[in-house]
């Protein structure tokens, strides 16, 4: 397995130069950069395929690799929203992740499936999210770029067995999972989902939880909550999976790079646990 590191591990602002140097510094072997509104830095929503192969000249100048897309667009425009429109933006998002993915030789993007809420019913958000990505997913097979549902506190999906159904519904070799090991922690056991979601894995991202606080506000570093990291890393040996374990953790507030250089370690730990 890789030790990979997330975009927003870094403070807002920090440059991708920034980003790559103190990525590299700490040990990791790959970076996962997310497509920001107009006027971010990195990839955007403006990114054309000429800009986002300049990019990727950057990150391999810095010895690094970059496997993996991911965005917080799909929050603001949700694949399952009552709104003709706004489904039809979100839908766009996913395909300019797509699009540049493929420009990238990056074989999985992370979508955010959907939100249930008081305005959106659960069978709604099933719904309506699965006929938006069934769109989408001819340009994915096009481009052979996985689409990785990510398993977050949006109320949905709330179980393996679920996930599994769901994804399998799309009927495509390019729908995946996006297996988030914290999101997970409150709600179950994250090496029974990825025993019984198996090959559906594309992708990893790794944070812990504290279920103590048993809320959004108990996510903590690596290695300080009750993840059981043991049985993590012997589920995914089991697996065979030999891709990236990406950090998605929140900046340190004194220093950039601190944050960097404890979760490398962290990860490398992670990994020769199982």
């Amino acid at each position: 397995m890789l030790k990979g590191i997330n975009q927003w591990c870094y403070p807002e602002g920090t440059s991708l130069e920034k980003v790559l140097e103190y990525s590299k510094e700490a040990g990791f072997e790959t970076v996962e950069l997310n497509v920001n509104p107009s006027g971010g830095i990195g990839l955007t929503v403006d990114s054309s395929a000429d800009d986002a192969k300049k990019i990727k000249s950057i990150i391999e100048a810095y010895d690094l690799e970059i496997k993996s897309i991911s965005t917080a667009l799909l929050w603001q425009f949700p694949l399952s929203s009552p709104d003709e429109a706004v489904r039809a933006r979100g839908r766009a998002i996913v395909e300019k992740q797509i699009e540049l993915a493929a420009a990238m030789d990056v074989d999985t993007v992370l979508v955010v499936p959907g939100i249930v809420s008081e305005e959106v019913t659960y069978d709604q958000c099933y719904q309506r999210s699965q006929k938006e990505l069934r769109k989408v997913l001819p340009l994915a097979e096009k481009h052979q770029v996985h689409i990785g549902i990510e398993n977050v506190w949006n109320k949905f999906l709330l179980s393996p067995l679920e996930m599994s159904r769901y994804v399998d519904e799309l009927d495509s070799e390019y729908a995946g999972v996006y297996f988030d090991i914290g999101n997970v922690l409150q709600f179950g056991y994250p090496e029974q989902w990825i025993r019984i979601l198996g090959s559906r894995i594309c992708k990893v991202h790794v944070k812990d939880f504290n279920t103590s606080v048993g809320n959004i506000t108990g996510f903590v570093p690596l290695l300080a909550g009750d993840v059981n990291w043991q049985a993590i890393s012997k589920a995914l040996k089991e697996l065979g999976y030999k891709g990236p374990l990406t950090a998605e953790l929140s900046p340190y507030k004194l220093d950039t790079k601190a944050l960097a250089v404890d979760t490398a370690k962290h990860i490398e730990l992670i990994i020769d646990a199982g």
